[in-house]
């Protein structure tokens, strides 16, 4: 039987919480009623943006080890063309999705 060190035991708690932030941050595009993702200049609605983040997510495989990898690897722009990502929320007010996504980490351990 493998010894688990308390390092090891430590690095998954520290593993498992960054995946939960990550499901958060995704969560939270899918539950906005009335928002537009916005990728290379067309607008999607917020199935068809989450359905996309978890495709980047699990295309950047190891890459992504932390909610700020995620945002910065996958939410904040195309890795094809360089564009940015946009929200515009319900309200008309058009974000940043790199924005919008690190506002919602700061957000996390209150929301959890």
């Amino acid at each position: 039987m493998a010894l688990i060190s308390f390092a090891m035991v430590r690095a998954y708690a520290q593993d498992f919480s960054e995946t939960a932030k990550i499901q958060y941050l995704i969560a939270s595009v899918e539950a906005l009623e009335g928002a537009r993702f916005i990728r290379n200049g067309r607008e999607y609605d917020t199935r068809a943006a989450s359905n996309h983040l978890r495709l980047k997510l699990k295309t950047a495989g190891d890459k992504v080890r932390t909610a700020e990898d995620f945002i910065n690897l996958c939410a904040s722009k195309s890795s094809m063309t360089g564009e940015l990502y946009f929200m515009r929320l319900a309200d008309g007010t058009t974000v940043k999705s790199e924005v919008f996504f690190k506002d919602k980490l700061k957000k996390f351990a209150v929301d959890k």
